[in-house]
């Protein structure tokens, strides 16, 4: 079993991404179940804006749609920017909507089967509105998403540290996260022993 991890921090490489330490629990966890782990900080690619899996010269989300093919569980990791999901996770979402007319060999869309959850850090409120919006649309692209597959860490109302620069809240971020692997798993095995067929024509 394959699972990417898109972390949407808006970061580019080496930059520390509180987001990214956050995700390191669910990769810890994924792995303890057996699952074979990618990981992709897309602020490092050239994501062209569009609505296709490929928009010409330069454009680097082809490989990031070749990835999300090959995996069975995807992970979305985002910082939260004045309440909102991050302006790199809302192009992710829109390149992704491409998948909803691409379809497999028994023609289903290309996200059904699979599974994926999302995991939200920030200095300020508004996890459970960036968990809506970016589990949203996965599920109208066609992703499973199991009961409680998020995990976050958001401080809370006012001005504060950051993920890294503070222990508050981790004990129970880390165990929503632990959580979070499990039910992705088991949501995809699940998916595997009985897959959702090809929608009537």
């Amino acid at each position: 079993m394959r699972a990417l991890v898109l972390n949407c921090t808006l970061k580019p490489s080496p930059g520390d991404s509180n987001t990214d330490e956050l995700a390191d629990v669910v990769v810890d966890a994924l792995k303890k179940e057996g699952v074979e782990i990618a990981r992709v900080r897309l602020a490092d690619l050239d994501i062209k804006p569009g609505v296709s899996s490929d928009e010409g010269d330069g454009d680097e989300w082809p490989e990031v749609h070749q990835r999300l093919l090959a995996s069975d569980i995807l992970v979305v990791a985002t910082p939260t920017w004045v309440g909102r999901p991050s302006s790199i996770a809302q192009r992710m979402l829109e390149r992704m909507d491409a998948m909803l007319s691409e379809t497999d060999d028994d023609e289903r869309p290309v996200a059904y089967n699979k599974v994926a959850g999302v995991i939200v850090t920030g200095n300020e409120d508004g996890a459970h509105h960036v968990i809506s919006e970016i589990s949203g649309g996965l599920g109208d692209i066609g992703y499973t998403i199991p009961g409680q597959a998020w995990t976050y860490w958001n401080k809370g109302p006012g001005p504060g540290p950051s993920y890294a620069e503070t222990d508050e809240g981790h004990d129970w971020s880390a165990k929503t996260g632990r959580a979070m692997a499990a039910n992705l798993v088991a949501a995809a095995k699940a998916l595997a022993a009985n897959p959702i067929p090809a929608p009537p024509s």
